[in-house]
């Protein structure tokens, strides 16, 4: 199968005018850096002046805050966020006078057809760490590989790296079949779940979008595969896979597992033979999968061992994926990106297995269809916590038509507390925070916020 067609790739060239709507975003800004390296004249526009638009314009990239019609004047193609729609001021103004305008999932496309191996993560969660991982391994391997990531690693100060090896390391989103668009030699699928039904008709329509991102795969490439996810093998069924795993059924698998402080170390054998040895900082079950779905495919593309566990024993984790923020009343906080029920799980399964003597989650849920789609499911991973504070829906994309607020969700969960704005939450987070707690504030939308306003 091949990418979704597109005619983005005789665009980006040395010279070409490129406008970029959203460019302040967490793979549009990187993105605008790399289009900038590569000698394109790149301008743009974002709804917000942020950390990332004055970064842009200290490297003299030219960014508007807001959208209007005019900010494209001089492009001689557009490049926007799945975020942004047709009728933006700006698309709408670029449509008019027949300036092309593409994703910016087929401008990374056509990045990474310049690499000799192209790595690309995908998966319903996961992504970002397993990314972040990847690019520790080969890092460490001495790879000098470019990297984009839906988030920020440490290592790296960003989310994205220009590198001059061979090797692009992709965080690959399935949200509007985004990676359809790439041109993957390593495809990586860490698990299949029913996400984004705002776009895939259910569950079924995920499987077969991933089904046919893994056959962009040419014939000497490598699909690297969950064989204990039971989606990810169903999607995947009658391809050619390089499976990672705890089960004997894996080709990459982890044994000898002992855990310490919810942190696991563990053997990587490949097909019975050791590979490499793991001892991790990062905590949970989902991390050990992750770290194993790094290794596979780290070894598909003969790193040796020793840099595995050299790149993998560093990573600490990354930006919101349980990322410690400081303390308030001797409580300790943490920040994490969990927005779908399968993460909470993971998180909060992770978090009371570490000798906290409460787990405060404060939930921001993120879209209104994500709330009402898996809405039994939210209520069930949330009661694993000891007390939970739900702020308003973060909208997103959306407007709420559907009538949905996450004082339904309170009504659900006994003993949860409903503070609909942010400020709201950190006062009566400070007002319950003792020693001895764990306090997450956790979701995709700006939830981040009440954990910095609690630490000062």
């Amino acid at each position: 199968m091949t990418p979704i067609a597109t005619k983005i790739q005789s665009y980006i060239a040395p010279g070409r005018r490129v406008h970029l709507a959203g460019i302040g975003g967490v793979s549009m800004s990187p993105l605008a850096q790399v289009l900038h390296s590569m000698g394109l004249r790149v301008q743009g526009s974002d709804q917000a002046g942020s950390a990332a638009v004055d970064h842009l314009r200290a490297m003299g990239i030219a960014v508007h805050v807001g959208h209007e019609a005019q900010d494209i004047a001089g492009a001689e193609f557009v490049i926007r966020t799945a975020a942004i729609h047709d009728d933006n001021p700006e698309i709408a103004a670029a449509r008019a006078a027949g300036i092309p305008v593409f994703e910016r999932a087929e401008a990374w496309g056509a990045i990474m057809r310049q690499y000799g191996n192209a790595l690309c993560i995908a998966g319903t969660h996961g992504k970002t760490t397993t990314t972040s991982m990847a690019t520790h391994v080969f890092m460490a391997a001495g790879k000098d590989p470019t990297v984009m990531i839906g988030g920020t690693l440490p290592m790296l100060h960003s989310g994205y790296r220009i590198g001059g090896g061979d090797t692009i390391i992709l965080e690959s989103c399935e949200y509007c079949n985004s990676f359809l668009h790439f041109f993957p030699t390593v495809a990586v699928v860490l698990n299949v779940e029913a996400d984004h039904l705002d776009f895939f008709k259910d569950l079924e329509d995920v499987k077969a979008s991933f089904r046919r991102f893994a056959q962009l795969v040419p014939p000497e490439g490598y699909i690297v595969a969950n064989a204990s996810d039971p989606n990810a093998m169903d999607a995947l069924a009658g391809l050619p896979l390089f499976t990672f795993g705890c089960g004997e059924e894996a080709d990459c698998r982890a044994e000898g597992i002992v855990w310490n402080q919810g942190r696991p170390s563990f053997d990587v054998t490949v097909h019975g033979e050791l590979y490499t040895h793991l001892s991790l900082q990062v905590a949970g079950h989902h991390n050990l999968l992750n770290a194993l779905a790094a290794a596979a495919a780290a070894y598909v593309l003969g790193v040796p061992g020793h840099a595995v566990q050299e790149g993998l024993e560093a990573f600490s984790g990354a930006g919101r994926r349980f990322e410690y923020k400081g303390e308030c009343s001797g409580a300790r906080v943490y920040d994490d990106y969990a927005h779908h029920p399968s993460e909470l799980h993971a998180l909060l399964e992770m978090a009371k297995s570490l000798g906290y003597q409460r787990v405060v989650c404060a939930f921001q849920p993120h879209t209104y269809t994500r709330t009402r789609d898996l809405f039994d499911d939210f209520v069930r991973e949330l009661k694993a916590a000891d007390l939970v504070v739900l702020t308003d829906i973060f909208a997103a994309r959306e407007k709420n038509t559907i009538g949905i607020s996450s004082q339904d969700l309170v009504r659900e969960i006994p003993g949860s507390l409903y503070c609909p704005s942010l400020p709201e939450a950190a006062q009566k987070l400070r007002e319950l925070a003792q020693p001895g707690d764990l306090i997450l504030t956790v979701g995709a939308g700006d939830i981040y916020t009440v954990g910095e306003a609690l630490v000062g």
